[in-house]
């Protein structure tokens, strides 16, 4: 891995929000900066939008862009009012058995990916839900108020019972989501382990998991789904498993020194947007396993 390739295309082609997150991740950036970049992506009332995630452009306050935001304030360990403020607004949209929407109604629709506009806001979302608790979780472990947020506890109850009830072929992204949740759960809820190990059966370990319904060619590998060494969902991981994925993840930087996304962005700018996404989670991947 060349982390100056790396710092080029980013530089070159990634947001601003990207570019303090590599800083930081490769040491030179204070947390301030990276969260002077998000604040840009905010909205009154505590959540976020104005394409926060690169396929759904609009400004309107929006799930998915809470995750990416809960994201970051995980990453940096942010312990001041963003994350209490967001997880309030979480709270007002949330239904009432605890889930979250996959994403609310919004009417500039330019530039987004269809599948946002044609959500439910009827119906909550085990795929939405499981990656906003995972975030929450993690951010909650360094700030008290996320960990005893109401918003948190209800999401969390909610996931797990969908978990119980989940059937034996879910969506690849689904059960990404659900995995990166059960790791962020493991240590505090009994239920998380033996669920866990249930649901890791399900990740191919021989190759990459094609996403159903996706573009030609879109793949998830393992360590999308046990991205962090030491957690719990790397007992059910041959180690070399892990190591012949994290071989070919550095493998992939591409000659611009940039990673590739496998799945179908909704234009041009969202691409590049998700390019430097992609490399910033990967340098991190890396770096936090040793490579």
């Amino acid at each position: 891995m060349d982390f100056h390739a790396a710092t080029d295309f980013v530089t070159t082609h990634a947001r601003t929000l990207e570019r303090r997150r590599l800083s930081r991740l490769l040491g030179d950036d204070p947390a301030d900066g990276v969260l002077a970049a998000l604040d840009g992506f905010g909205n009154p009332g505590g959540g976020y939008g104005w394409a926060l995630e690169p396929d759904l452009r609009s400004a309107t306050s929006q799930p998915v862009a809470a995750m990416h935001a809960l994201e970051v304030l995980a990453e940096v360990g942010d312990t001041g009012g963003r994350g209490p403020g967001l997880c309030d607004w979480l709270a007002a949209i949330s239904r009432p058995d605890g889930g979250v929407p996959f994403a609310l109604p919004y009417s500039d629709t330019e530039g987004s990916a269809g599948h946002w506009a044609s959500a439910d806001p009827a119906a909550s979302s085990l795929q939405m839900t499981s990656q906003l608790a995972a975030q929450a979780h993690r951010l909650a472990r360094h700030h008290a108020e996320i960990a005893r947020h109401p918003w948190l506890a209800a999401a969390t109850t909610y996931c797990l019972d969908a978990i119980e009830r989940m059937g034996p072929e879910p969506a690849a992204h689904e059960l990404m989501f659900v995995m990166q949740f059960l790791d962020a759960v493991a240590e505090s809820d009994p239920r998380a382990m033996p669920l866990l190990e249930k649901t890791a059966q399900l990740v191919r370990v021989d190759g990459p998991t094609p996403v159903a319904g996706g573009a030609e060619g879109e793949v998830l590998h393992p360590l999308d789904f046990t991205p962090h060494p030491g957690a719990p969902s790397r007992a059910f991981f041959h180690a070399g498993a892990i190591a012949a994925d994290l071989e070919r993840l550095a493998g992939t930087q591409q000659p611009d020194g940039g990673w590739a996304i496998s799945f179908a962005p909704r234009g041009p700018a969202a691409a590049l947007e998700w390019r430097g996404y992609a490399t910033v989670q990967a340098v991190a991947t890396l770096r936090a396993n040793g490579v």
